[in-house]
């Protein structure tokens, strides 16, 4: 019979290993070879690598099999050296912490080390690093490279290579799956491959070579890009760390206005997972409490795209209709449902209304996406989805982090958040096997099994039966606006400041689950979002974020703000202008979507940065014929024919998916004053009307949808608003007033609790007994939500005023 403290065997153990991963390098060359010599940090296990330095374009490693000690190797490279006395003998190159990759042009090969590095913070004992210099250096040796036609193109592609800074927010970690959340990495209860396993690695490319060769990873490093920053916390004379990671996806990779929407493989622009680490700061070797919360961040995931303008700071928003069933949609969010679980909650934060319609004619269409999708999953599947224009009312109310709030708290409550006890082993490992496949990963083993975490060590010694099970997040909220930058960034603050209060709660620290918004603790974690921030801004926008919600927090003095925007805007035009091309090639060059070849066009003279032929996957998707179009990811996503998302079972009375009408397959821009004839040769001619916002939607939307588990429109047309995961009147109504929020109310439909206040709607109170009771015989029962609501939270669906 299983005892209570088998069933509750939370605590974790996750060996340090300190030893069994090559943490230090020194490269020795020879004429005819390389030698690399590896060593454990605490010297006690040395490895050589041997590169073959004779072939012009050929990569030939051999790594020698056998665990030196100190003495045993230095002895080998004595007879190394005398062997190659003749020649010249073995000379020392530099001292370095990790192979990044090799990678070759159209002419040798080259080998990217990382020659200085800087501890950044701790994860449970094991140390995360960013990189501080790195070097380059060409495979054969100066004799043969002399030999080689070394062409403009040949240094004109190194030198795109070496623009990608190495030293500039990409991190790593020997011992720690940095590329993962902390709930994956201390639960491997997944049976199959993952096949995201490398989405966050942006040398995957690069070291591709070396890990075919050797069927091991204890030379490379796997680099992430984005953000990590860990500080020291004090909340009540208690001290906590926190850690806040941002992993950038290498698929559809690039800059603001060459990078937008979706591919056909479903992988979005700027994709981004935040990851927030709280844990208690405990002596080294102590258990530890940690807690971990993940959310999401991409680009709408429709066909659409803005062109690199020099004369407009605001192009055009160009939507194709080619991808009338949305399929590249429904891939994305199968790839987020493979991630994370379910539920799915969309957070989109573009405007509602505009006088000439930009965001709002993708807003229009993502609803229709969502809608689409929704129709053929079960309700338990369906997505949850939530439009609310930040914009609007960060201009009707100040207290707009405070309205986030209660828009993360509801999403906290349905994902939940993960956290467990580590107790970390002091015992030193030494297996540097051949084969060893854990080089970077946690020694640990949880499995999940009738909602509780067994651990497969079995020392009981270290099994506490009295101290709380884990917890797990499933599911995940997804935010956009239209860059997923400086809405977005406020957005993730406020969902971080709310799973703070429950991550903190959960370690014993406070006796409620929440922070105030002006204690000193909330304004700290806003500081380290507003870096987190600023730094995604920069590499994917070319600008700090523009910060006016936190500045206005602060109280700073407005024309400071002001001044400070307008400067970033500039920056942002000039760098989207002038740089994002070169840089978007550069990064196409490192992570492998554009390999040279001789013979054929170099890089800059093609008419784009898209790489493969589409037809030859088997897409029927539209082709860009202009310079700055979307590259496809070589990633892959599994597709399963029992998937909930792809393919999930149709709801009784579902209707079929309604036909688009011929002009839908055209594109929509704002910008051009008559519609388009289509004469022109492109594949895709421009929608280019001066429509109004009636005619946009009259064309997006032909029928109401009355059923309420689907997202319905007005009859008007002229107002357009819904929602199957909060009400906005709830959300949003704190007594401010703006001249069309009469306007916007007259057009909702079937709103049963248009007056009540959001503050009514976190507590579950109303004074209003008609707008709140049950419809169908229920009145007087006590229930405080309208019809609908319930429903949703049980069984998915939409729920939309």
């Amino acid at each position: 019979m299983t005892s209570e403290n088998d069933i509750h065997a939370w605590i974790r153990k996750m060996p340090k290993l300190e030893n069994a991963y090559l943490q230090k390098f020194r490269l020795y060359e020879s004429r005819s070879n390389f030698y690399m010599v590896g060593r454990s940090k605490n010297r006690s296990v040395w490895r050589v690598l041997k590169i073959d330095r004779t072939e012009a374009s050929e990569l030939n490693i051999i790594e020698d099999p056998t665990m030196y000690t100190e003495t045993e190797c230095s002895e080998l490279l004595t007879r190394i050296h005398d062997g190659n006395k003749c020649i010249g003998g073995l000379k020392f190159v530099t001292i370095c912490y990790g192979i990044v990759g090799f990678i070759k042009f159209l002419g040798p090969y080259y080998m990217l080390l990382i020659t200085k590095r800087k501890k950044m913070g701790v994860i449970c004992g094991h140390a995360i690093y960013a990189i501080t210099k790195s070097e380059i250096l060409a495979i054969p040796n100066s004799t043969i490279a002399s030999n080689m036609d070394c062409s403009k193109n040949e240094n004109r592609y190194k030198k795109l290579l070496c623009s990608v800074d190495l030293t500039k927010d990409f991190y790593f970690s020997y011992s720690y799956n940095i590329m993962h959340s902390l709930q994956k990495n201390l639960s491997t209860h997944e049976t199959c491959q993952d096949v995201h396993e490398t989405m966050f690695v942006w040398n995957e490319f690069l070291t591709t070579e070396i890990h075919n060769q050797l069927n091991n990873n204890l030379w490379t490093v796997s680099l992430i890009y984005g953000f990590f920053k860990q500080v020291k916390l004090l909340l009540s004379e208690k001290e906590f760390k926190l850690t806040l990671i941002a992993r950038r996806s290498r698929h559809y990779a690039g800059t603001r206005y060459l990078k937008r929407g979706v591919n056909e493989k479903g992988r979005v622009a700027n994709d981004v997972e935040t990851e927030q680490i709280v844990f208690e700061d405990v002596p080294e070797g102590c258990p530890v409490q940690i807690s971990s919360i993940v959310q999401n961040r991409g680009s709408i995931p429709l066909f659409w795209s803005q062109e690199t303008s020099r004369l407009n700071m605001k192009p055009d928003i160009v939507l194709s209709k080619k991808d009338q069933n949305y399929e590249a949609t429904r891939l994305h969010f199968q790839n987020l449902y493979e991630r994370y679980g379910n539920p799915i909650i969309i957070l989109n934060l573009v405007k509602t209304k505009e006088k000439k319609p930009r965001e709002s004619i993708l807003r229009v269409e993502f609803a229709n996406a969502i809608e689409s999708i929704n129709k053929d999953l079960p309700d338990e599947h369906r997505l949850k989805f939530l439009h609310w224009d930040l914009n609007k009312y960060s201009r009707k109310s100040t207290n707009v982090l405070a309205l986030l709030g209660k828009v993360a708290t509801y999403a906290l409550n349905l994902t939940g958040f993960f956290y467990c006890q580590v107790t970390p082993n002091s015992k030193s490992q030494t297996s540097l096997n051949h084969d060893d496949q854990t080089a970077v990963s946690i020694s640990v083993s949880v499995s999940v099994c009738n909602g509780f975490a067994q651990d497969n060590t079995s020392d009981d010694s270290t099994t506490k039966s009295s101290v709380k099970p884990p917890k797990y997040q499933t599911g995940v909220l997804r935010t956009n606006c239209i860059d997923c930058l400086d809405r977005t960034n406020v957005a993730q603050f406020a969902y971080g400041w709310a799973a703070l209060g429950h991550q903190l709660h959960a370690l014993g620290y406070i006796d409620a689950p929440f922070i105030e918004l002006d204690s000193p603790l909330a304004d700290d974690l806003m500081g380290v979002y507003e870096r987190m921030g600023d730094t995604l801004a920069l590499q994917y926008g070319g600008s700090a974020a523009h910060n006016k919600i936190f500045s206005q927090r602060r109280g700073q003095w407005k024309a400071a703000s002001q001044s400070q925007e307008f400067f970033r805007t500039l920056q942002r035009y000039y760098s989207n202008a002038y740089m994002d091309a070169e840089k978007q090639d550069a990064i196409n060059v490192f992570l492998g979507h554009y390999q040279p070849e001789v013979g054929q066009p170099a890089l800059w003279e093609l008419d784009s940065d898209r790489h493969h032929d589409v037809g030859s996957r088997g897409s029927n998707l539209f082709v860009e014929n202009t310079r700055f179009q979307r590259s496809l990811s070589d990633g892959n996503i599994l597709v399963d024919a029992s998937s909930a998302i792809e393919n999930g079972e149709k709801n009784e009375g579902s209707e079929h998916l309604r036909e688009e009408p011929q002009d839908s397959k055209k594109m929509l821009s704002e910008s051009s004053p008559e519609i388009s004839t289509c004469d022109s040769d492109s594949p895709y001619p421009r929608y280019t009307p001066s429509m109004t916002r009636r005619q946009i939607l009259l064309d997006a939307h032909s029928e109401d949808y009355p059923n309420s588990d689907r997202i319905f429109y007005n009859k008007r047309l002229d107002s357009f608003n819904c929602s199957n995961f909060l009400d906005v009147d709830w959300i949003s109504s704190s007594g401010y007033s703006c001249e069309d929020e009469a306007y916007e109310r007259s057009m909702l439909l079937r709103s049963p609790i248009g007056g009540q206040s959001s503050e009514n709607v976190i507590k579950g109170i109303s004074d209003s007994k008609s707008s709140l009771q049950v419809k169908k015989g229920e009145e007087g029962s006590g229930v405080l939500y309208p019809e609908g609501f319930a429903k949703w939270v049980m069984h998915g669906g939409v729920f939309f005023n």
